[in-house]
């Protein structure tokens, strides 16, 4: 069932905010509309200031020069989003081998492990890898896979396959949505399967996420809660939505 234009539109932001460019063709398929339609859409969110068109597809305003500052897209929260870094670091030991996905959550995980000693760093992000790279104390290990601009990551199946007979002890993991009926959602399909490659290959799974996800619905969802292991979140939460966590048995950690 196709979704209402306005919907429609966001989603297709939201999809840009992710992968940075799109073609026509391919937007059409996965919101299953008409390639007229979805230029309509395009013309409407050029005229709004919020993308750029060229022949075939059309790619988010200003990301070049986002790239080039190695700066994220998601800049939202980061109060939240530092807090939660914090209480991460809980679960983190000299002699750890960990997963650190992509995002700004995650990024801020990062920017505290600096200093860290006898620490293994596996990410798909380019930017915590930079970051890390030069710390002595830690070893950091890049996926390969398709180049993100908005998210500074690498996906797609290369980055999946990387981590095929692959066993370390945790993986923080981010997430753009989280809801019982959806459960954890993304806005680029590609990145799926690098998710799933991710969780197969720890041991134990922190799902990072601050409170303003909980009810949010991406476009993909990666499948249910009962993939991770704990999630690691503000206390900005409201208590019904604790309770309904609590009664399907869904740990969340407080920081």
């Amino acid at each position: 069932m196709a979704l209402l234009a306005t919907k429609r539109r966001e989603k297709i932001i939201e999809f840009l905010k992710e992968d940075g460019s799109a073609k026509v063709i391919d937007l059409a398929k996965l919101f299953k509309v008409t390639e007229v339609t979805i230029r309509q859409d395009l013309e409407k969110l050029e005229n709004q200031g919020l993308i750029i068109r060229e022949h075939g597809g059309a790619f988010l305003k200003d990301m070049g020069d986002k790239v080039k500052s190695f700066s994220l897209v998601h800049q939202e929260n980061l109060e939240l989003k530092e807090t939660i870094a914090i209480k991460c670091l809980d679960f983190i030991e000299s002699g750890d081998t960990i997963i650190l996905d992509s995002g700004s959550t995650t990024t801020e995980i990062a920017k505290k492990l600096i200093g860290y000693k006898n620490l293994t760093v596996i990410t798909n992000a380019l930017n915590i890898a930079l970051m890390l790279g030069t710390e002595p104390g830690i070893e950091v290990i890049m996926t390969g896979g398709e180049f993100k601009p908005p998210t500074l990551s690498l996906t797609g199946q290369k980055a999946a396959d990387f981590f095929k007979g692959l066993n370390v002890q945790k993986l923080f993991l981010a997430t753009a949505g989280i809801s019982l009926k959806s459960g954890l959602t993304y806005p680029s399909i590609s990145d799926l399967v690098v998710k799933k490659a991710m969780i197969n290959a720890a041991d134990i799974t922190y799902l990072v996420a601050d409170s303003t996800k909980i009810g949010k619905n991406a476009l993909a969802s990666l499948g249910a809660l009962s993939l991770i292991d704990y999630i690691v979140m503000d206390d900005g939460i409201q208590e019904k939505d604790k309770q309904v966590f609590k009664d399907n048995e869904i740990e969340i950690i407080f920081a």
